[in-house]
């Protein structure tokens, strides 16, 4: 392999010059700002004022201003309402009654708190990248909807983080469209994720990207060993369908499995935030979720969209779904002194660069493919161009088909195909977009032209 490069450098060097690319591995201004921001002190502060609600169970009081779920979500709209004053962030309610079913005992409205703060570029306003943390919370009984469910990691840890961000960054303009959720049910079924990734569905809204955080607060396992030098990632690769879709078919064939929508993405990820969170690994874990357990990504998978998981290092399971008590002198819950604010702050920073980074970059370029009409062990290479005024180019991004990303990169300008002098069949390749400041798309996987 180490002789193909040498070969590949050559025949690179060889081609025609193209412009300069523009740093895409340089810091942005904006994002480090950004990063710099967000306040483990304000995350700790809006976790124990929703824990203060003692539960906030998806079927708890709705009547109290102190207790219960209706109490927490009036005071999450206020509080976004609050730090977003004078700025474009739009918070509303996302409402729907939903009926009876395994884990709702009785006709219970769900209702998400949903702040969108609008892109600034006409032509890219309608791409949407979505984040989000469920604010309700459980104890042992799933259906206890009266018992103190405090949910201090599970999942205030995540709702305080997308809080956190939506007031730090509805001060600042991005491209693209930015979605901050908190949801309702997720402990009952992911029934407010399921409810706002239909309404999107069905309105054929472009969400290009789409994360949860849950589970975000603690850097200790069970036996209380501390890593806070990384978060999981989950990333699906191929979806689960009773039938495969005519793009699943296409990736099995052509062997890229692990360049679906949400491996891109995850890549993107990881990328933009171990650039702009120094000795912090976003640790890629290449699965739909944890092992036969989910969360509200979910219903943005099952409905086509590009869709991850953060969640921390180890959990222990003694910080969730417990009732509070003390066992063999050993105190057992889901309590705020149970978190690492520091921890969840790093984890917040790595959401905000990553989300930053997509909505200020291009679109992921669109029908990318390869021609197959002949063959070569040159590989064509063509796509759409993307519509934003401030587009420098593209770039050719490819790997080892035994690595996990990507390894190499080429910018060939502003162009809509490109022949590389080396072999489909030994690499897999990538196309990104870039603009003007260095901002670069996810890579978009190459289907075959015949």
């Amino acid at each position: 392999m180490r002789h193909q490069y040498v070969l590949l450098a050559a025949a690179l060097a060889a081609l025609p010059a193209v412009a300069a690319e523009p740093g895409a591995a340089r810091r942005q201004a904006q994002i480090d700002q950004i990063v710099k921001e967000i306040s483990p002190a304000r995350i700790e502060a809006t976790i124990r004022k929703l824990v203060s609600f003692r539960t906030r169970h998806t079927m708890s009081d709705t009547v109290s201003e102190t207790e219960g779920i209706g109490a927490a979500r009036r005071w999450i709209k206020a509080e976004l309402e609050r730090c977003g004053a004078g700025t474009p962030l739009q918070v509303s309610f996302d409402s729907h009654v939903a009926p009876v079913s395994a884990r709702i005992s009785r006709p219970t409205e769900i209702v998400n708190v949903v702040a969108t703060l609008p892109g600034s570029q006409p032509a890219s306003v309608d791409r949407m990248y979505v984040v989000s943390g469920h604010y309700d919370s459980r104890n042992t009984d799933v259906m206890d909807a009266v018992g103190d469910a405090p949910g201090a990691n599970d999942d205030a840890s995540g709702t305080a983080a997308v809080m956190e961000m939506a007031c730090v960054m509805a001060k600042y303009k991005f491209d693209a469209t930015l979605v901050f959720m908190t949801v309702a049910a997720e402990e009952q079924g992911l029934l407010g994720a399921a409810h706002w990734a239909e309404q999107a569905k069905q309105k054929n809204w472009n969400i290009a990207g789409m994360f949860t955080n849950d589970i975000i607060g603690s850097s200790r396992d069970e036996h209380g060993r501390k890593d806070d030098t990384q978060v999981r990632l989950f990333a699906e690769g191929l979806p689960v369908q009773k039938e495969n879709s005519e793009t699943v078919r296409t990736l099995i064939q052509t062997g890229g499995e692990n360049d679906s929508l949400s491996r891109q993405l995850a890549r993107a990820v990881k990328e933009a935030g171990e650039r702009y969170v120094p000795k912090f690994k976003v640790n890629i874990i290449q699965r739909r979720d944890r092992y036969l357990r989910g969360g509200d990504h979910m219903p943005f998978l099952e409905r086509g969209y590009a869709a991850l998981r953060f969640t921390e290092p180890a959990e222990d399971f003694n910080h969730q779904h417990q009732n509070i008590r003390t066992e063999n002198g050993v105190l057992i819950g889901d309590l705020p002194q149970y978190n690492d604010y520091d921890y969840i702050a790093k984890v917040a920073r790595v959401n905000a660069a990553a989300l930053s980074s997509l909505a200020l970059a291009p679109a992921a370029p669109q029908k990318v493919q390869v021609r197959t009409a002949k063959l070569q062990n040159d590989t064509e290479l063509v796509w759409q161009a993307n519509s934003e005024p401030d587009l420098a180019g593209y770039r050719i991004v490819w790997r080892d088909t035994t690595a996990a990303d990507w390894q190499h990169a080429r910018f060939v300008g502003k162009v809509t195909e490109f022949t590389m002098p080396l072999s489909k069949d030994n690499v897999y390749f990538g196309v990104q977009a870039v603009d003007v400041d260095g901002n670069v798309s996810p890579a978009s996987y190459p289907a075959p032209l015949r």
